[in-house]
Formats: C-alpha cells, sequence, structure tokens
C-alpha cells in the first residue's frame, strides 16, 4: 500500500527481456539506503517487488500481464519514473490509499502554465470516468492528485510547484500516455453495494445498502 506521496525520480539503468517478462534495473537519483530484497516499490504507480538491491541500485522483474495494462512496457534506458516505498503503519497518510495496481492508461491532452502551477487536462475512458468525482483523489503515475473537473473523456488536475520538482509529471507533453489508479474505497464501496442481490443472505435490517445510504443523505 502506497500514499502517492512520490520519494523521488530514478532512472532506468537496464531493461533486460526474459521471454515475455522484464528485469528492470533502476537507480534512484535521491537518497534511498534502506532497500532490501522483497520490498514494494511503486514505479509510476505500479507496485512491484525489488528482486535485488546492489551497488545503489535496485532491480525488480515485470510480468507481461503489467506490461500490458500499464506504460512500465513503454520505458526505455534512461527514462525517468516516480518512487515511492511502500506504506508503514507509523507513517502519515499525507495523500490517500493507493494499491499500486493500475487501472488503465490516460494520455496527456492539454498542459498549460496557471502562474506557479499547471493546469493538466488526461483523456480516460468511461469506465475509469464512472470512478472519479470533482474533489476526489486519483493517482497518475503514482502521484496523488485531486480531481478538480470531469468531463467527457477527461479530467483535469492542478500540480503545485512542489509535486512538479519532485516528480516526471511536468516533463509529459501532450499525447504523453501515464498510469492512472482510481479510488480505492470508491470501487470497494459500489462493489458491496451493487453486487447480485440473489447472492447475498436474506436481509435481516442490519445490513448497508443503497436505499440505506440515500435515506442518510449518502446520494440524491
Amino acid at each position: 500500500m502506497f500514499t502517492g506521496l512520490i520519494e523521488g525520480i530514478g532512472k532506468i539503468k537496464a531493461i533486460r527481456r526474459l521471454h515475455n517478462d522484464v528485469r528492470m534495473t533502476i537507480g534512484p537519483l535521491f537518497m534511498m539506503t534502506d532497500c532490501q530484497v522483497g520490498d514494494s516499490m511503486s514505479v509510476d504507480g505500479v507496485c512491484l517487488t525489488l528482486t535485488e538491491v546492489s551497488g545503489g541500485t535496485f532491480s525488480m522483474d515485470v510480468s507481461q500481464e503489467t506490461l500490458s495494462l500499464s506504460t512500465l512496457g513503454l520505458l526505455r534506458q534512461g527514462d525517468e519514473v516516480n518512487l515511492e516505498r511502500a506504506l508503514r503503519l507509523t507513517d502519515r497518510l499525507g495523500g490517500h490509499l493507493v494499491s499500486g495496481h493500475v487501472d488503465g492508461i490516460g494520455k496527456i491532452l492539454k498542459k498549460e502554465s496557471d502562474q506557479r502551477s499547471w493546469l493538466i487536462r488526461i483523456g480516460i475512458n468511461e469506465e475509469l470516468l464512472h470512478y472519479t468525482i470533482e474533489k476526489g483523489s486519483i493517482a497518475v503515475d503514482g502521484i496523488s492528485l485531486t480531481v478538480n473537473r470531469c468531463g467527457k473523456g477527461f479530467i483535469d488536475i492542478n500540480v503545485i510547484p512542489l509535486t512538479g520538482a519532485d516528480t516526471t509529471i511536468l516533463k509529459k507533453v501532450i499525447g504523453d500516455p501515464v498510469n492512472i489508479e482510481t479510488d480505492l474505497i470508491g470501487k470497494y464501496v459500489e462493489k458491496f453495494i451493487l453486487r447480485d442481490r440473489s447472492t447475498r443472505p436474506e436481509k435481516t435490517g442490519s445490513g448497508v445498502d443503497l436505499e440505506t445510504l440515500i435515506k442518510q443523505g449518502f446520494g440524491d
């Protein structure tokens, strides 16, 4: 589990094909001294496991499934990526809960400065839009961001100077793909409420359903 608060940027040192999978070696461009084999690492928002740590770099294996569902399959030696180590239970949760399981890929549609910040429009499909709300949370290449606006086929986000300096987001140009992970809690809430009633035990009056939530003011 992650927070979406990127620790820093890493550079791809090597990519080696292993049949349909890939072994990726990354060198962090900031101090990262306590990594161990078996640790989880978010790389551009994708949760991976460290398989080797040596000489200031670490390696991880990326499956064909992950390559096909994220932008990791597009990376080349020398590219930069956002890095975040897994959340510890003693850490502050400053971003939002991010699983590192990417839901899909978006595309940068517009990028413009607004005084010191940047406004970025990202095109996403209707399936991902279903799980986005204005002022809700979303992870873009692993970065915890707030959705300013939802439109037909896109979302708008705002990037403050600190986030822009500490991540790769402002290095993206129009047309570049980005990894998208929608709000984890929203997906679970929907599943619990809308799952097939025929598979649920008979209602005893103690359960929570959509009607109950609406009566309590959670909905239209």
